[in-house]
């Protein structure tokens, strides 16, 4: 974790691997340093043609990666430690969140109730507000990228669409006859994003239609749709009360001008005025089912997993690094 070349002779230590549409995923460890937390590697590989088109992936690379650095400060996003470019392939080294997807929680324990789903939203709906008040649209939300974490019991999201977006679009320029590279899972992506125009209610389709499976246990692609208004026919196997309702089914309209502008407006529909004012109040909800864990206790809230310990002091080692090295360049400058 000290260094790009540390990881890179790491590579066939690590202990598992997941190939994705876009790269793979890797769950390592720096076997330089003892008592070293997990983190998670994911390698990103751009097919680019030319130089120019791997400088401009680079640039990219780099730009998103440093937004991603300011969002892993929130306690539900994994903490970015470290991304670097080695031989033309991309590298994000991010904190581990040890627990289970709620895709892997529903499958053992099944669907949900109304209540574990309003407690669902009114965890992540405060999440989606900050992410996206950051500039961010995560273009991947669904219940595999959502993990209960098992030591504050938080609801994390992981695996941002962003740098893989940014890097495929540059792929398609690079190369003989346009490609175009969806990023994003079908079924829970709203047709805007298959055009590669996301826009912010692209996140809030998608967590309405994991709130649809948390309800059923279904994918979405097991609903009926109307093939004339490509509406989700969802009443038709799942009832819950008429508020409820309305508002998953605002979050699902095909068409963006047609859902709820912003996760703030979900929270009012929800909550009401009162409620939306203050967003840390939306995290304090009670218990519902087994897939809704107890809220955090106040240890629990103040808590920092050992792989953010190790991020904060990697971070703060590179930044008294960089201060050194730049001392010793002025000196060596000076008359």
């Amino acid at each position: 974790m000290r260094a790009g070349g540390t990881i890179s002779r790491s590579l066939s230590d690590y202990a598992d691997h997941r190939a994705g549409g876009f790269g793979v995923t890797f769950l390592a460890k720096d076997t330089g340093l003892l008592n070293t937390p997990y983190c998670v590697i994911k390698l990103l590989c751009p097919k680019v043609s030319s130089l120019n088109a791997l400088e401009t992936a680079r640039l990219r690379f780099e730009r998103e990666a440093k937004t991603l650095s300011k969002l892993g400060s929130h306690s539900q996003i994994p903490m970015l430690m470290d991304y670097f470019v080695l031989k033309g392939e991309f590298y994000l080294v991010q904190e581990y969140v040890q627990g289970g997807t709620l895709a892997r929680l529903i499958r053992r324990n099944g669907p949900i109730s109304e209540q574990g789903v309003r407690q669902f939203l009114r965890e992540m709906l405060p999440l989606l507000h900050y992410i996206h008040s950051n500039k961010v649209i995560h273009r991947d939300i669904k219940p595999q990228n959502i993990i209960r974490c098992q030591h504050h019991r938080r609801l994390v999201l992981i695996d941002f669409g962003a740098v893989k977006e940014q890097i495929a679009q540059v792929e398609d320029t690079s190369m003989k006859g346009v490609t175009t590279h969806f990023i994003g899972t079908v079924g829970f992506a709203p047709p805007e994003q298959f055009a590669l125009r996301s826009v912010y209610s692209s996140d809030i389709y998608a967590l309405g239609i994991t709130c649809l499976y948390l309800l059923s246990g279904v994918g979405p692609l097991d609903f009926e749709t109307d093939r004339h208004t490509g509406k989700i026919l969802w009443q038709k196997k799942l009832r819950v009360s008429p508020e409820l309702e309305t508002i998953i089914d605002q979050m699902i309209q095909p068409s963006p001008r047609d859902r709820f502008p912003s996760a703030r407006s979900i929270i009012v529909a929800l909550h009401g005025d009162q409620l939306a004012s203050n967003m840390s109040e939306c995290l304090a909800a009670p218990p519902s089912s087994s897939l809704i864990d107890e809220p955090p206790t106040e240890d629990e809230q103040n808590y920092q997993s050992p792989h953010s310990k190790a991020a904060i002091a990697i971070r703060e080692w590179k930044q008294k690094m960089q201060q050194r090295q730049q001392r010793t360049l002025t000196s060596t400058s000076s008359p």
